[in-house]
């Protein structure tokens, strides 16, 4: 049998040292004196580490370039809707947070999925006939983001792959590359107003194919799907059996010449974790408040996809309690005409923007139907001495202090990103330097000048 024996040694004005000894068989030995390894450091970042990429990181932070002195720099590149302060949320949404707060009955912990009172809330704000919802289909997460990480996490394993539009939200690669996912790119096409095309889609899918990514309405696009569109994608969905995570952050952020559906009240039998939360429409993307939607009629999920995502969101424990706090108040009781302004404000500076933008030689605005961006082809065979958008960006920095995202960013080279949400006199502003720029740099069919641009 093994022994151990554990002595104290010390002797005079000695400190006691800790000696080990392990008996075995017979032999023993000091632990506390033994040879072999020699303790070094080897501290090494993780293979998750090596593995999460941005590309819109990447791409900018390489983009060593300084803005015109002689120009204000306009950025229109960030999509977070507070950053000019012409966008505040609603005055009931701050003070449905102060109550929050000033009660002091949401300082503790809350159930990781969140307060059984706030997924209520959530379910009784989107249900409907076509896609019902209870509490137990509600798990709340830390912005829409973490509801992505979770839904991908819980659908997906190391090895299988996802089908992500192109272009496309960058965090989609970001995440499933960090867990080991592979990611297939099915193409949208700027012709049909950023339709996916589907035979393209249905052609990407085999037997590691985990689920289908659909964003609607689009970051970067701006583009809103028809009722008839997202049916033709939920018959690809349940032809090949492949489950839905629907990227909803921007739902209901549609112009008024046009309709959101949420693809979920459409589905027969497609199972679908729709993802949601506050940062857009309520115009609060650091509260960090997400959710996700388990839209599941046929059991097809059962409860193993929503065990899994339980115990997913215990890893942080749930989102902010505070907000959770307010949650309830600031989806029934926000005033539609706050809704109604926003989307004013933002149909207005899309008209603006696709207008001026229409009218530029060498550019091909794709006029956008709701959330807050619009995407512009940038016709490079008339801007021969840039070899590509991000060049094209950076000069744009460099000469006009005007920041748009190359698209290279969403995986869709020779577009650049136009962020809508700037107070439309900084539009007009950026659209008459973005036009100044093209007319210095454009060159016609015979690589000449083009001498329109001159008038």
């Amino acid at each position: 049998m093994d022994s151990y024996l554990i002595q104290v040694n010390g002797r005079g004005d000695h400190a006691p040292v800790l000696d080990v000894h392990l008996k075995t068989n017979g032999n023993s030995m000091s632990l506390g004196k033994a040879k072999g390894r020699k303790p070094r450091w080897a501290v090494r970042a993780s293979e998750m580490s090596k593995k999460t990429f941005n590309p819109v990181r990447a791409i900018v932070d390489s983009m060593k370039v300084e803005p015109n002195p002689k120009k204000a720099m306009i950025s229109l590149s960030l999509g977070d809707p507070t950053v000019f302060g012409n966008l505040p949320t609603n005055d009931e949404v701050t003070r449905a947070m102060k109550e929050a707060l000033d009660s002091g009955r949401y300082d503790g912990y809350a159930p990781s999925v969140g307060y059984q009172s706030c997924r209520e809330a959530v379910a009784a704000y989107y249900n409907c006939p076509e896609a019902p919802l209870k509490a137990q289909d509600i798990i709340l997460t830390s912005g829409c983001s973490q509801a992505i990480e979770l839904a991908l996490a819980v659908l997906a394993n190391p090895g299988q792959n996802i089908l992500v539009p192109r272009p496309g939200f960058s965090l989609y690669k970001t995440l499933a590359l960090s867990m080991g996912i592979e990611v297939k790119l099915y193409n949208l096409l700027p012709e049909k107003a950023w339709e996916i095309d589907l035979e393209h889609l249905e052609s990407l899918v085999d037997e590691k194919t985990a689920c289908l990514i659909v964003n609607n309405p689009s970051n970067p696009c701006g583009s809103v799907f028809s009722k008839s569109h997202l049916q033709k994608i939920l018959a690809v969905a349940s032809r090949q059996c492949v489950p839905i995570l629907a990227d909803e952050i921007y739902g209901d952020m549609v112009f008024a010449d046009c309709k959101y559906e949420p693809i979920a009240t459409l589905s027969t039998n497609v199972p679908i974790l729709s993802c949601g939360g506050l940062a857009k429409r309520w115009l609060v993307p650091g509260w960090r408040m997400g959710w996700i939607l388990i839209h599941d009629r046929r059991d097809i999920f059962g409860n193993e996809i929503r065990d899994g995502l339980v115990r997913l969101s215990q890893r942080i424990l749930g989102p902010c309690t505070i907000v959770q706090g307010a949650l309830e108040r600031i989806l029934h009781r926000t005033p539609p005409e706050f809704y109604h302004n926003t989307l004013s404000i933002l149909k207005s500076n899309a008209d603006l923007c696709y207008a001026a933008l229409s009218a530029i030689p060498g550019l091909k605005p794709v006029r956008p139907a709701g959330a807050m961006y619009l995407m512009v082809e940038i016709e490079m065979e008339h801007f021969p001495e840039f070899e590509n958008d991000v060049e094209f960006t950076e000069r744009l920095i460099s000469e006009q202090s005007v920041f748009c995202l190359p698209a290279t960013c969403f995986e869709y080279p020779n577009f650049f990103r136009v962020v809508i949400t700037v107070p439309a006199e900084m539009i007009i502003e950026a659209c008459s330097r973005i036009q100044e720029f093209c007319e210095m740099h454009y060159q016609g069919a015979e690589g000449v000048p083009d001498m329109e641009c001159d008038k």
